[in-house]
């Protein structure tokens, strides 16, 4: 029983490291005077089991197990510039993500060729 008290422990740890404020938000990206931060949704998942005792006609017993998932995945982006700040939600993922930028981008380059 042991055994599985210090897998759990070191399970939580574990998460506990990954989970911290540049998890959830990201890097900043600077473009063109914009500064866009992705919000990112972080999950986990995770079970033990364990087992001890004998049965009197195979002998003595043990057993043990652990399994864990998880996942991240861009839920928004807030722009910030200097006409405020707005948050642009992302729906779809990454690749959902990386049009939204694509959009932001062609947003700002026809008033920066205007401005230009």
């Amino acid at each position: 029983m042991k055994d599985i008290e210090d897998l759990f422990g070191k399970a939580i740890g574990e998460i506990e490291r990954m989970l911290n404020t540049k998890t959830v938000v990201g890097e900043p990206i600077t473009v063109d005077g914009h500064t866009l931060i992705p919000l990112i949704s972080v999950g986990f998942g995770f079970g033990f089991g364990a087992g001890e005792g004998t049965d009197p006609k195979k002998g003595a017993g043990t057993g043990g197990g652990a399994a864990g998932g998880g996942g991240v995945k861009p839920v928004a982006l807030v722009i910030v510039g200097k006409d405020g700040v707005r948050v642009e939600t992302v729906k779809g993922g990454a690749a959902s993500l990386v049009d939204k930028l694509a959009d932001v981008a062609v947003k700002f380059a026809p008033a920066k060729a205007a401005n230009g």
